[in-house]
């Protein structure tokens, strides 16, 4: 095995937990350091994994010289955080999203682009098992030609100051992996309520159209529960057959038109790394590490969080609007295999 590759976490809050679990426990990484905001927590989560405190990013890096930073903060503050880091020239995977405005969004793409900076985002759902093998499945012609589309998830809160947050830093998963399964999204139209917390939109509800000719729903919500069963469901319909992702991790089912018979994967007794939500973020990881050692562009560029939102922008303005809102195609998004 190569030399560890040595990696620093910015974040000691509960996500990200599961990025300095995931690196202090690989045999090819090395967890140095934990970056965070107070001192006292920052100190107990480093001691926690074996990793040196700081809450300087320019003091860790020139202190440990990282070969990657991860980095998971309050999803309202990345982008002074994220641009610190590209400046320090360190490749980077950071949590989705990747910001709340287009500017800042198009400021960090074209910072990290000027130094040919590796820069990932997780939208850690496109390696849930399901999801793998629903792309498959459509790259296999199962399912034909597809038709619509539908992503239903939301659970309980994560209010910031932004009224949309539920669309930007939630439904971003659902905006990515539509298009990542589907294709580009190319108009939008859309409703929202915030009738339980007037002036922040819990919840919406989205009609889309794919540029393959696909029309496509998305539902998410801030006004329902992680503890409901089905609280996240993925339906994809073709002109050969169906496929449908439950919980993201819990079970994908098949099913040919006009066939009364289905087939359904579900993780079996001893695949635990299957079932289990986060371990789709360990195997974006090894896609990521691999990707960086052998110098080739992330597996999920930055630039997909910039896209997503793009998308979110744009149903703001069909739903402010009351009309369809038509969105380009942009570079670096992707069509459906």
């Amino acid at each position: 095995m190569s030399t560890p590759l040595r990696v620093a976490v910015v974040g000691a809050g509960g996500w990200g937990e599961q990025h300095a679990r995931i690196f202090a426990r690989r045999p090819d990484t090395d967890l140095v350091a934990i970056a965070g905001r107070t001192p006292e927590r920052t100190a107990a989560r480093a001691a926690a994994y074996g990793a040196r405190p700081y809450t300087s990013l320019a003091e860790m890096v020139a202190a440990e010289r990282p070969d990657l930073i991860t980095v998971s903060l309050p999803n309202e503050g990345h982008f002074e955080p994220t641009r610190e880091l590209i400046g320090l020239g360190v490749p980077l995977l950071v949590e989705k999203p990747l910001v709340f405005d287009l500017a800042e969004a198009d400021t960090l793409l074209a910072e990290a682009a000027e130094r040919d900076l590796f820069f990932a985002i997780n939208f850690n759902h496109r390696y849930a098992e399901p999801v793998l093998r629903a792309r498959r499945a459509i790259a296999d012609g199962f399912l034909g030609d597809l038709v619509f589309a539908t992503w239903r998830f939301g659970g309980e809160p994560n209010f910031g100051t932004s009224p949309h947050a539920n669309l930007i830093e939630t439904q971003c998963h659902g905006l990515d992996l539509l298009e990542h399964l589907c294709g580009p999204i190319a108009s939008v139209t859309a409703e929202m309520t915030d009738l339980t917390r007037p002036g922040t939109y819990t919840t919406l509800a989205v009609a889309l159209r794919f540029a393959s000719g696909a029309v496509g729903t998305l539902l998410g919500t801030y006004d329902s529960s992680y503890a409901y069963p089905g609280t996240q469901l993925v339906e994809l319909n073709g002109t050969r057959g169906r496929a449908v992702i439950e919980d993201t991790v819990a079970r994908l089912t098949l099913q040919a038109t006009g066939d009364e018979t289905r087939s359904v994967w579900q993780a079996g007794y001893f695949n635990d790394e299957a079932r289990e939500f986060h371990r789709t973020f360990d195997r974006h990881v090894e896609a990521v590490l691999s990707a960086l050692r052998a110098g080739s562009p992330p597996p999920i560029h930055a630039r997909a969080g910039r896209r997503a939102l793009h998308l979110a922008m744009a149903i703001v303005e069909a739903y402010e609007s009351g009309r369809r809102v038509d969105i380009p195609a942009e570079p670096g998004s992707e069509p459906a295999s």
